[in-house]
């Protein structure tokens, strides 16, 4: 199992929280185990977003992931992987 498995990801774009620094802030300042700091701040999301506007914010990442993990995709094959991943996440689901 890769090591990146273990780790806990933001409920709403799907990111690594590999340490407390990748973390947003919940409204009492304390870090928010759900949630990066790009997703949320002081207990707020920063941004509103639909889920499809999360996955074009996601898409722009991806010549980055794709150099990180090694693991080579097309845009739209990644489209379609954050169509059926994002959705379980805490934040998109309803």
């Amino acid at each position: 199992m890769d090591e990146m498995d273990d780790l806990p990801v933001c409920q709403s774009c799907g990111m690594p929280l590999e340490d407390d620094e990748m973390k947003g802030t919940n409204k009492d300042g304390s870090r928010s185990d759900d949630y990066c700091f790009y997703c949320f701040a002081d207990g707020a999301f920063t941004r509103k977003m639909t889920l499809e506007e999360m996955i074009q914010s996601n898409i722009r990442f991806l010549d980055e992931w794709i150099r990180s993990t090694g693991i080579e995709m097309t845009e739209e094959e990644a489209i379609e992987q954050l169509r059926e991943y994002l959705p379980t996440l805490k934040r998109w689901k309803s």
